[in-house]
């Protein structure tokens, strides 16, 4: 080897191939070749080659390990996809990280509980004016509110929220949540019009 040879890791297909996967990384439809050309800034051609030399990387036909993930052709693009043999691992992972949205009953219950508590079942139940035990146990399933305390006299469990309220919220302390008392309907109207008469 001379010293004017370039490594490979240098060469232009290298270079084109990296800047490829930074863009395959973030896109979520098959992108063609013309349009990872124009977002590389290289040759249609020069990005076909690149494309070939990250599908056998990822294939593991270029001396490395088989990845998980493979760069795949589909619908006249090209897109980075998880490897079929993994559908299953992927599928369990994602249900787990991304339950089931909350019903309005439920966000309507957590916000009671958020900001009165310690409250009990009953106090909850008497200020939305229907039955909440189960909203109460999807919540306690869902790890957003915990049982504080039984009260000793009326043995009524007091529902608090759990840190986990505040990571999905994205706050550090129920202080910061929103004042209540601006967004409540203070009783006056109608009455205006009843004092002009």
């Amino acid at each position: 080897m001379t010293d004017d040879a370039t490594p490979p890791e240098q060469t232009p297909t290298a270079d084109v191939a990296r800047r490829l996967e930074a863009i395959l990384l973030i896109v979520d439809e098959p992108q063609s070749l013309v349009s990872l050309a124009t977002a590389v800034a290289a040759p249609v051609p020069a990005v076909r080659q690149a494309v070939e030399t990250l599908v056998a990387d990822y294939d593991g036909r270029s001396g490395g390990p088989r990845r998980g993930f493979e760069l795949r052709e589909v619908g006249g693009g090209w897109r980075l996809y998880v490897r079929e043999e993994h559908d299953d691992l992927i599928s369990e992972f994602v249900n787990a990280q991304a339950p089931s949205r909350l019903s309005q009953a439920a966000l309507e219950t957590l916000a009671v509980i958020a900001y009165k508590q310690p409250v009990t079942r009953g106090q909850v139940a008497s200020i939305r004016a229907v039955n909440v035990d189960s909203v109460v146990r999807t919540l306690l399933s869902r790890g957003l509110i915990t049982e504080v305390f039984t009260d000793a006299e009326t043995g009524a469990i007091n529902y608090g929220t759990t840190d986990a309220l505040l990571v999905n919220l994205g706050i550090n302390s129920l202080d910061e949540l929103p004042h209540i008392s601006p967004l409540l309907d203070d009783g006056t109207d109608g009455f205006e019009s009843e004092v002009r008469r």
